[in-house]
């Protein structure tokens, strides 16, 4: 079990078992029913196709469609797009591996930005020097919940005719300026992995108002295989990332409970801000005032010119009170993992780094300063909407004393 408990008896919730997870009675009558059926596929079922309707009413778009993971939903979109070998996708150095390997198996080359020092997203402006004749896609990731300034991001894409697509993994029912995370770039990704705001434990949602973007998403999922049509054949080299009717059941009995979770995440998180904001040598999550930022993770930025150790220290301190959390988040930026430092990709081919620009493969440190910044400062707090006011009580507690360790 991964449940927590506190040196005073405090049990902290976890997201990785039932306490940190909304999981009840809906669900399991759901799979009763797809199981009675005998039906597990989704071509065949009806489960996977209310989710997707139901989650195109919630996000008012016009397609949606369910996939087997969030890495399958990026992937999904990236070959909606159709990059051509060797072609440009600018994305974020912070972020899972899963949102850049469908990059590299599309043929097409990621191009790192850097990112927002106060956010640590990417912005119209750490954007626009990576811009390339070969720029095919712009990936704007939502990092934790925090919504990126999409007005600005999208009015250079559009200069460019590029299209954007909206990594909202980490963002549902995130709003940037009244409009939902995921209705403002031409393609928007979400997953439903177990940490994420609801789950089917794996799967994934991309969605668009593109009909010609949504008929390649629909085709990829499926193989390149046009079910539906007159006369139906596999069109173009695609993959079998359909859900299945078990996650949709699953997906089908979380989705109404999606408005209720990030309600109390972002309630929670409003409190642990108002005990933290005392401190010296902490940040807390930084929130353009016309945004909602729906905290998949609670990040705080800690100082080491004033916290010695910075965030690593205070880590192993809340981790010696049992506090899960993550120092540096992903340790270090996506382009220093060995799939990028050492081009592991299909044999020893190194393709399709073979097509790319030298420029776009200076990997260097350096090069990434605000990134580096960032990743040696965060420290990322497990977050799930089933925290109480003694939860918080116990991480602000925790914070504060460990500070004052550290310090003293």
């Amino acid at each position: 079990m991964a449940t927590t408990f506190t040196k005073t008896g405090i049990q902290l919730p976890s997201d990785q078992e039932a306490s940190g997870r909304n999981l009840g009675q809906a669900e399991l009558a759901n799979l009763v029913e797809v199981i009675g059926s005998g039906t597990l596929n989704s071509t065949k079922g009806r489960f996977v196709k209310q989710l997707e309707q139901e989650f195109a009413d919630k996000l008012g778009v016009k397609h949606v469609f369910a996939c087997a993971s969030g890495t399958a939903a990026v992937h999904t979109a990236i070959a909606a797009v159709d990059p051509e070998p060797g072609e440009e996708i600018i994305t974020s150095p912070i972020t899972d591996m899963g949102a850049l390997s469908p990059i590299l198996y599309q043929g097409a080359i990621p191009v790192f930005a850097e990112v927002d020092p106060r956010t640590w997203n990417l912005t119209a402006e750490t954007i626009e020097p990576c811009l390339s004749p070969r720029t095919k896609a712009i990936i704007a990731t939502h990092l934790f919940g925090n919504p990126c300034e999409m007005d600005e991001i999208i009015a250079l894409a559009d200069s460019r005719n590029i299209p954007v697509i909206e990594d909202c993994a980490q963002a549902f029912l995130a709003q940037h300026r009244g409009c939902y995370a995921g209705t403002i770039g031409r393609i928007s990704c979400f997953s439903l992995q177990q940490g994420k705001h609801i789950t089917t434990g794996e799967g994934g949602m991309v969605a668009t108002d593109d009909d010609a973007l949504a008929r390649r998403m629909f085709l990829f999922i499926n193989k390149g295989w046009g079910y539906g049509d007159a006369d139906p054949d596999h069109y173009f080299l695609a993959l079998n990332y359909r859900m299945s009717e078990l996650q949709g059941a699953v997906g089908v009995g979380q989705l109404p409970k999606l408005e209720r979770s990030v309600q109390r995440r972002v309630a929670a998180a409003r409190t642990l801000t108002q005990k933290l904001t005392p401190l010296r040598g902490i940040e807390t999550p930084y929130v353009h005032p016309d945004n909602v930022h729906t905290y998949w993770k609670y990040c705080l930025r800690v100082d080491a010119n004033v916290i010695p150790g910075g965030s690593d220290a205070l880590g192993k301190q809340l981790k010696a009170r049992q506090i899960s959390c993550a120092p540096r988040y992903v340790q270090k930026p996506a382009f220093m993992c060995r799939v990028f430092q050492e081009q592991k990709t299909f044999g020893n081919s190194r393709f399709p780094f073979t097509l790319a620009r030298p420029e776009v493969l200076q990997y260097d440190p350096q090069r990434f300063p605000l990134t580096m910044q960032a990743l040696e400062s965060v420290l990322v707090l497990p977050w799930n909407e089933n925290y109480l006011d003694k939860h918080l009580d116990y991480i602000a507690e925790s914070i504060h004393e460990s500070v004052f360790h550290l310090c003293n």
